[in-house]
């Protein structure tokens, strides 16, 4: 017997998040419908709610629970301790640069645009500028972080695309420039890799492709690396911006 419930929130993610929860299942196991999409207006500014609708086949209530706990561990909570244990030390073992707190041209260029743009958003922030090589490292502090993240970092990237811009302008050689804010990036990437993992597992076991949701390039190519030396499976991007997605595919391995 097929039922539904159609649930709300910020974005589509913390919308079928909330569904998932609420109903005990795996993403798998239900169909999904966005009814309205979730708005993050200009740089987070104007965000309108999105709602979905989950179609789903009334289960077991106790097996479908623990079959989705991951899931939504997943969704709702990517920085879960027991799950990020292992990519937490990566980054320990790859942070082995050592970076200089600059006040230079490039930075003081980066100060002021940032500090313009955080006025007209309404948001009290600050920049810490760290320079590695070529590379700015520019993290964003203050209290409402979550304003400059947006939906799965779109404000974050946009911020990073225009301070970039800003600070290239009129240079012949250019430098990187690289926006965080609370160690989202990290966490981001974390989340992913796990996903992945999941995915690959789930590709496996059952012998089927499996369409991951859209993601922007650097995200998709996350989902790529991880999944690189995995046995079974290979991944490839298919559709358009800003709707491309990976497919994780099953593959036989030749004995």
């Amino acid at each position: 017997m097929l039922k539904y419930i159609e649930v709300t929130g910020k974005n589509e993610d913390e919308a079928i998040a909330k569904g998932l929860a609420q109903l005990g299942l795996d993403r798998d196991d239900v169909s999904l419908e966005i009814l309205e999409r979730g708005k993050t207006g200009f740089l987070g500014i104007g965000s309108v709610p999105a709602k979905v609708k989950l179609t789903y086949e009334a289960p077991d209530e106790e097996k479908a629970v623990e079959a989705a706990a991951p899931v939504v561990e997943q969704a709702a909570a990517p920085a879960a301790a027991a799950e990020v244990e292992e990519p937490q030390q990566e980054a320990e073992e790859t942070s082995t640069s050592v970076e200089e707190v600059v006040d230079d041209e490039v930075a003081q260029a980066i100060v002021r645009f940032q500090s313009g743009l955080f006025a007209q958003m309404g948001v009290e922030a600050s920049s810490r500028i760290t320079r590695d090589g070529d590379t700015y490292q520019v993290v964003l502090e203050g209290e409402n972080m979550g304003a400059l993240i947006g939906h799965r970092g779109e404000t974050l990237d946009a911020i990073q695309q225009l301070t970039g811009y800003v600070a290239n302008r009129g240079r012949s050689h250019r430098v990187r420039i690289h926006v965080d804010a609370e160690g989202y990036r990290a966490r981001r990437e974390e989340a992913l890799q796990r996903l992945a993992h999941k995915t690959a597992a789930k590709v496996v076991k059952y012998r089927r492709n499996i369409t991951l949701e859209a993601m922007n390039a650097y995200e998709r190519h996350v989902i790529h690396a991880a999944l690189q030396d995995v046995a079974g499976v290979s991944t490839f991007s298919t559709g358009t911006e800003p709707n491309r997605r990976t497919v994780v595919a099953y593959t036989p391995q030749k004995h």
